[in-house]
């Protein structure tokens, strides 16, 4: 199988250990085990001693009964644990849908941009791949429109991905509406990787395309929202109980079952969530604000102000590729940044902000000031 280089990965293991100012990062700022135990409200050595205990079986194959309704807890009243598999994260469940739905004869669209497993996985087995672009004039939401051009009768899947990576737009749900429509239009499943979902700028919930497809899909991972990228945790959710059943054959030979250790933690997590959401949501609220401010105060950059997840794509105002950008960055200032070149959007670097408040204001500072020094 020839694929292409996974350039945002790539970039990340290549320098995100060298930096001084990780602005990269985007994982809202990890929590350590002695502080989930602690919402928990349970005594640190006590759990320790516990979990010392436990025997490194398989497990649960399917996850444990308190990991599936922690993840069920999360959506609507219509998401149950029969709808959910557990994966190695999100990684693991986007590679395991796409390679369990998509055929070399098969087209699907893909929004760009997006996390590059969703196009690049379809084209390396052989399928079409049509690229719904996204753009800052219609504020990184899908075209409805162009996406009825895109689809036809051998369209497989639609891809969304909301709140969006990089740019940390969130599809409405009336539109989102529109393009589970377009997809019954040509039975076409909808997956959208939500894997920055669950914690919303008041407080209201975020709804999920499983909540309102019958054919949606939904990723999501203990990663970004909830601190815990340690835990290689991910999840599949769908109503459609077809497709579980041919994702639990195929998860038979690539997953068979995640870690317990990683199950117990995660499900700990999830019982307490209502704690980590609202430390979460003080530190997203917070280093948004913080992000506006230096846009707005620093001619040389513009952006679409994120309304959800961790990330914001800004343009600058210089004649320079991305990733020379980038790469002089680091080296004259310590900051890493994205280059927007890994999401095929030139011109532009992805900035996580989710994560601590004086360490993103100094990094923001410093990129100020070398944007000053180029012509």
């Amino acid at each position: 199988m020839d694929i292409k280089t996974f350039k945002v990965e790539r970039w990340m293991d290549d320098y995100e250990t060298k930096c001084k100012y990780n602005l990269a990062e985007t994982c809202i700022d990890s929590l350590t085990v002695r502080e989930i135990v602690e919402m928990a409200g349970l005594d640190v050595a006590e759990y320790m001693n516990e979990l010392a205990d436990t025997r490194l079986t398989y497990s649960h194959i399917g996850g444990s009964p308190e990991l599936l309704d922690g993840i069920a807890s999360l959506y609507s009243d219509l998401i149950e644990p029969k709808h959910i598999i557990p994966m190695h994260g999100a990684i693991g469940a986007n590679h395991h849908i796409l390679m369990t739905l998509i055929d070399p004869s098969d087209n699907m669209v893909s929004v760009m941009p997006t996390y590059q497993q969703h196009y690049s996985i379809p084209e390396s087995i052989g399928a079409e791949v049509r690229i719904l672009n996204l753009n800052l004039e219609n504020h990184f939401l899908p075209d409805i429109d162009r996406l009825k051009e895109l689809v036809d009768e051998n369209t497989k899947m639609i891809t969304m991905n909301s709140p969006n990576n990089p740019s940390g737009s969130l599809i409405p749900k009336d539109v989102m509406e529109q393009v589970i429509e377009v997809a019954r239009s040509v039975d076409a499943y909808v997956l959208c990787d939500e894997v920055y979902r669950g914690i919303s700028e008041d407080g209201s919930y975020m709804y999920s395309v499983a909540d309102l497809y019958e054919k949606g899909i939904s990723i999501g991972s203990m990663s970004k929202s909830w601190s815990m990228a340690g835990v290689r945790l991910g999840w599949i959710v769908t109503r459609d109980m077809d497709l579980i059943q041919r994702c639990h054959e195929r998860r038979d030979y690539d997953t068979i079952s995640c870690a317990v250790i990683d199950d117990k933690l995660a499900a700990l997590a999830l019982a307490n969530k209502d704690k980590i959401i609202e430390r979460n949501r003080a530190i997203l609220n917070t280093n948004r604000q913080i992000l506006d401010d230096w846009v707005n105060a620093t001619p040389e950059v513009y952006y679409q102000r994120p309304v959800a997840g961790t990330t914001a794509l800004v343009y600058y105002k210089k004649d320079m590729p991305s990733r020379e950008l980038c790469d002089r960055l680091i080296n004259e200032t310590g900051v890493l940044f994205t280059p927007g070149e890994c999401f095929e959007m030139e011109g532009s670097v992805r900035i996580g902000y989710a994560f601590d408040s004086k360490v993103l204001q100094k990094g923001l500072d410093l990129f100020a000031e070398f944007l000053k020094t180029i012509e």
